[in-house]
């Protein structure tokens, strides 16, 4: 079996004690940034519940929208026009009859 060089062994024990002291360090700013701010750990809101009112303001608004624009199509053109969701990001689609062929 190889031997270890002579010098590893002293730089395994000072890596060892650069971390510790690194370790010691990192935990001293951390209790002294929560001492500094004593809230700052504590959450302000909670997310899911956050989340939950957003999307339904959000489908709110995006309702009256589609009213508004359904509403100024119907009122300034002679077509037919429906509300629907659009992969483009349309508030309301419009609606073609459809003709039979004449014979």
């Amino acid at each position: 079996m190889a031997a270890n060089p002579p010098g590893q062994g002293f730089q395994n024990k000072n890596r060892v004690a650069i971390l510790a002291e690194l370790d010691k360090e990192k935990k001293r700013l951390i209790q002294s940034q929560s001492m500094n701010n004593p809230g700052a750990s504590i959450p302000l809101s909670r997310p899911a519940v956050n989340k939950e009112f957003r999307d339904q303001a959000e489908q709110q608004h995006i309702a009256a929208q589609q009213k508004a624009a359904l509403q100024h199509a119907h009122a300034h053109s002679s077509g037919f026009f429906i509300t629907q969701d659009s992969s483009f990001g349309n508030l309301i689609l419009p609606v073609l009859p459809r003709l039979d062929p004449e014979s």
